[in-house]
Order: structure tokens, then C-alpha cells, then sequence
């Protein structure tokens, strides 16, 4: 059990702040990501939804893209793949287990992030997606498939757009996007 119990306590210290121009550039990633797909979204409002183009773990997908755009899981592999691998097992877990709503949550994060893995897609935000679509609201459950184009496809796509102009313009050599496609 102390074996146990010392892996726990960590051995690294924690690694210093970016600089502010590495920050800055996050800042405005985030901001006109988030904005166009909102943007995008209202544009093409449609029968009483309130927002076609953007959902919850866009807000972590930015996080990554825009803040650590050399990581592993914000390449566009990962970001797209992850969240339409995540957003077909959460539909399809809530057509067949949507008479309960914790099991369906945990069968739909776990097994996205099973699938992730095997097709070389992580995207930890990925997991909120196949979430959101059992846990949403009636209009997310109306969507049916269609949640996997819209809001998903075509808001994550907005914003790989977005990270492709933005993290590109930086005259550091080391931030650029992505680090691979495939």
C-alpha cells in the first residue's frame, strides 16, 4: 500500500510560465475561435436552437489548439477524429440506452475513449462530446446523427480553420500548426 500510495506524490516540479507573447497569442486563438464558430452559429440559426455551431468541449478543444498547439492531442488528427469518433458512440449509446442516463454517460465517455485510442484520435475534450450528446438537452437528442455534422463537424472544423491562420502568424519558429496532419 506505501508503494501505492508514493506514486501519488510526484517527483517533477511543476515547469515555468510561458511568456506572454506565447500567452497572448493563446488569448486571441481562443477568443476568435470561440467567437467565429458562435458567430457561425447564430448565422445559421435555425427552428428555436439556440446555438448550432457551438457546444462545451469546444471551450476545451480551444484550450488545447490555441494553448498548446504542439501537444500531441490538439493536432488536427486528434482534434477532428476525436471529437466525430466521440460524437457517433454518444449518439448511438443514447439510442440504445437512453432509459438511463448514468449508464449511458459512462458507457459513451468510455467507450469513446476506448475507439480513440485504437484509431490514434485522443482528444481529451472528446470525451465531453460523446457526453454531451446523452446528457443534452431534448434539441441535442432531436439532432440524432445530424449532431455529429452540426454542431460537431462544421464547429470544429470553424475552428481548425482558426488555429491553422492564427498559430501561424507568430514569428516564433516554434509555434506553428500543426506538427503533423496524420
Amino acid at each position: 500500500m506505501k508503494k501505492y500510495i508514493s506514486r501519488m506524490r510526484g517527483v517533477e516540479k511543476s515547469p515555468a510560465r510561458k511568456p506572454l507573447s506565447e500567452v497572448a497569442w493563446s488569448w486571441l486563438g481562443a477568443f476568435v475561435g470561440i467567437y467565429a464558430t458562435s458567430l457561425l452559429g447564430k448565422y445559421f440559426q435555425f427552428s428555436g436552437y439556440d446555438q448550432i455551431l457551438l457546444v462545451g468541449s469546444f471551450g476545451a478543444s480551444a484550450v488545447l489548439i490555441y494553448g498548446a498547439p504542439r501537444v500531441e492531442y490538439a493536432q488536427p488528427r486528434n482534434l477532428v477524429g476525436g471529437h466525430l469518433v466521440s460524437a457517433i458512440v454518444g449518439v448511438t449509446v443514447y439510442k440504445v440506452i437512453s432509459f438511463d442516463t448514468a449508464l449511458a454517460g459512462a458507457v459513451a465517455v468510455s467507450v469513446a475513449i476506448v475507439i480513440m485510442h485504437l484509431s490514434k484520435t485522443l482528444h481529451p475534450p472528446g470525451g465531453a462530446t460523446a457526453l454531451i450528446a446523452v446528457i443534452g438537452s431534448s434539441h441535442v437528442h432531436e439532432l440524432g446523427y445530424m449532431y455529429v455534422l452540426s454542431p460537431i463537424a462544421s464547429g470544429i472544423l470553424v475552428m481548425l480553420l482558426v488555429a491553422l491562420i492564427v498559430n501561424n502568424i507568430s514569428a516564433n519558429p516554434r509555434r506553428h500548426y500543426p506538427v503533423f496532419w496524420l
